[in-house]
């Protein structure tokens, strides 16, 4: 699996107009999954996610987790996160999971976060043709991997 975290002031999703998803200061994440991926991968990501520390301390140093401020999440599926550009001038998906794979994984990862913690956990719809607000905080962007984790 693969996310990118962006730490944010706000995010939100909107489709067809109506929000479906919105979130205070905390995380906009964008998840995708491969061919492999499983309760394993999921379990995995959703604790890094929630233990690192990227929010800035008294200090104004990164040094407090998600946990430790109260962050709110907002999750996006996102398979392009997949996206093979090797070849050509046309991005190949073909290392994405199916939806019938990747929505589960997507549920399972929300719970996950909820069970670890998280007190708000939103998330857009998949497969949906979403558009996605995102005010980045810092800038502060991480890619987290499970095949690097």
């Amino acid at each position: 699996m693969r996310a990118i975290l962006q730490r944010v002031r706000a995010g939100r999703v909107t489709v067809d107009g109506e929000v479906a998803g919105e979130i205070g200061p905390g995380y906009v994440i964008l998840l995708g999954a491969t061919h492999g991926d499983g309760p394993a991968e999921v379990k995995k990501l959703a604790e890094k996610t929630a233990h690192l520390r990227v929010f800035e301390d008294e200090q104004g140093k990164m040094n407090l987790s998600a946990l430790d401020t109260g962050a709110e999440m907002l999750v996006v599926s996102q398979f392009t996160l997949f996206a093979d550009v090797k070849k050509g001038r046309r991005p190949s998906f073909t290392r994405a999971a199916w939806p019938e794979v990747a929505e589960p994984l997507l549920a399972k990862y929300v719970s996950c976060l909820r069970e670890v913690g998280v007190n708000k956990v939103e998330t857009g719809i998949f497969g949906a043709h979403m558009l996605v607000s995102i005010e980045n905080d810092g800038p502060v962007t991480i890619t987290l991997d499970t095949d690097e984790l």
